[in-house]
């Protein structure tokens, strides 16, 4: 059963640069754990393998009822753990997320429903209608409390201001330099108050679908691929920013969201959350070798910052 199984070149090499040695380890198991969970779960491939960054997804169709589902296969770490936790949460609270259909601890397997694929929310003509339709779904999600033993942003913001400085450095450009000491300077106005509610943290256009007649969710957009941390909801909003970008919407896609999550009130919490998020983004790229701050990510921060 496993030599039905595609691995796609792009994800082994991304696997490969991001991970190394564990990566390429992890893309070679693919195929055994694959055929596993199809045995496990009773389940055959109907169609061609997908995949992100970071997991592999299998259209498949449960024998037994002839459900469509999806098999996603990824390496368990401190960003994926919390993904089954949460879409049992969101799930409970009706909350528009992917339906978990199954579970493997050990390996870190999940089947899903099916969504379907051909309709993402990027593919929208109307950009701000997507914003909107977006927002909507974050704001189901959000409303969700964190369950206990998710990650939280209080501790993600902890690490990053300690790293702050010595990869702040590591940047070529002083602009960029003082671009990423402003982003922390607002980051420590909030860091007190990191919050509780179950956040998704990559919400972008891409990770919205249009649910399927099959299940009794069409014309529903439904939330998939979670990150999951407990923290503020103004954590949430760069991703809808930055994906689909365009410099002249930043600041109507923020109100827009702002207004989505009821956070119209709280705008200067929702500007230096979403600073935080290119201070995140900075950071990582700077640990990895960058130079620069992405010319999207500085341009968001500096229309917020009103320069």
């Amino acid at each position: 059963m496993g030599d039905v199984i595609d691995v796609p070149a792009e994800l082994a090499a991304t696997q490969s640069r991001h991970n190394g040695a564990a990566g390429r380890a992890f893309v070679a198991a693919l195929p055994d754990l694959a055929a596993r969970c199809l045995e496990r779960w009773g389940l055959r491939v109907d169609g061609p393998s997908m995949h992100g960054m970071c997991a592999l997804v299998l259209p498949v169709v449960r024998e037994a009822d002839g459900r469509p589902a999806a098999l996603k296969l990824q390496a368990v770490d401190e960003e994926t753990a919390g993904e089954p936790v949460a879409l049992r949460a969101w799930a409970e609270a009706g909350a528009g997320a992917v339906e978990l259909l199954g579970h493997d601890p050990e390996t870190g397997a999940l089947l899903l429903e099916r969504l379907d694929e051909r309709r993402p929310l990027s593919g929208e003509a109307d950009v701000r209608e997507a914003v909107g339709a977006l927002g909507a779904v974050l704001a189901r999600l959000a409303a969700v409390p964190a369950p206990k033993g998710l990650r939280t942003l209080g501790a993600v913001v902890e690490r990053m201001l300690a790293q702050a400085p010595e990869r702040t450095a590591l940047l070529a450009d002083a602009a960029d330099r003082r671009l990423l000491a402003d982003c922390a300077a607002a980051v420590r106005e909030v860091a007190g108050e990191p919050g509780d509610r179950l956040l998704h943290w990559d919400l972008h256009y891409d990770n919205v679908l249009a649910g399927r007649a099959e299940t009794g969710r069409a014309g529903e957009w439904i939330a998939l691929d979670p990150k999951p941390l407990a923290g503020d909801p103004a954590f949430e909003l760069f991703p809808a920013l930055d994906n689909l970008f365009d410099a002249e919407e930043v600041a109507w896609r923020f109100d827009a969201l702002t207004e989505a999550l009821g956070l119209e009130r709280d705008r200067e919490r929702a500007r230096a959350w979403t600073l935080g998020r290119v201070l995140q983004n900075g950071l990582w790229g700077a640990g990895s070798g960058e130079v620069r701050v992405a010319p999207d990510h500085a341009e968001i921060a500096r229309r917020l910052l009103g320069r």
